[in-house]
């Protein structure tokens, strides 16, 4: 199969492993990061014209690494070809190999802060967000001054305040070997992040499964929706997290 990728740029070097090692021919189209943090609407507005910009008449689908992703995904259509969706509620089921997987350790790890290689180097602090972003658009960018300047000293004071507690939700670091070859590296950076913030520190074991199935074509149906031309993605609001929608003709 000729199949293409539209990504996250977060996996760009799990995929191009992927990819390197997959019988197919696999194109890949990266996204800049932090999509989710622009709102459901934007983020799918983005990757409905990443999607409409493929020429479909090469390939036999158009892949997405994306998971649900605060919905970011919602509403997206197929054209001419499948759209092929990883069924995920956000990337960290795709690091670790199984949506199971995944709630395990999230259930058991309340307050954990995942960093993988991806979300290291193409930076994951506050000074990374766009113009666009959730963030800069709620002033939660802004200084201290600014803050006083626009609010008031006692409603800044009360900000800080609630900042800091948003912080204390998390209390640990939990870093995603993908065995791309710089996970110490990358491993390194992420202990001192939970060191400086005085976390606790673990490193998973990641595992490429489910991103190899999605290049290599062996897409499970407990593991991927595929959107079949005039179809469009729906929430599920069960375990299925994703289903497909009809369009009226």
């Amino acid at each position: 199969m000729r199949l293409i990728v539209v990504a996250c740029e977060i996996f760009y070097r799990e995929l191009c492993l992927a990819v390197a090692q997959s019988p197919n021919t696999v194109d890949l189209l990266f996204l800049p990061k932090g999509l989710h943090d622009v709102g459901a609407q934007r983020m799918s507005a983005r990757l409905a014209e990443a999607i409409q910009s493929v020429d479909t008449s090469r390939y036999e689908a158009i892949c997405l690494g994306y998971g649900l992703c605060n919905n970011g995904i919602i509403g997206l259509t197929a054209r001419d070809i499948p759209l092929v969706i990883p069924r995920a509620h956000d990337c960290i089921t795709l690091f670790l190999g199984s949506h199971q997987r995944y709630l395990e350790y999230f259930h058991a790890n309340p307050g954990v802060y995942f960093q993988t290689p991806g979300w290291i180097e193409r930076g994951d602090d506050l000074s990374q967000h766009g113009p666009d972003s959730i963030a800069r658009k709620m002033g939660l960018l802004d200084s201290y001054d600014e803050w006083v300047a626009k609010y008031g000293e006692e409603n800044a004071r009360y900000l800080i305040q609630q900042l800091g507690n948003l912080a204390r939700n998390y209390g640990k670091i939990a870093y995603i070997r993908t065995h791309t070859g710089c996970d110490e590296v990358f491993e390194k950076i992420a202990r001192r992040k939970a060191e400086e913030r005085g976390w606790r520190f673990e490193v998973l074991d990641g595992d490429l499964r489910l991103i190899r199935a999605l290049v290599d074509g062996q897409w499970s149906e407990h593991e991927f929706l595929i959107i079949p031309p005039g179809g469009r993605v729906a929430p599920s609001f069960d375990d299925q997290i994703i289903q497909l929608e009809i369009l009226n003709t």
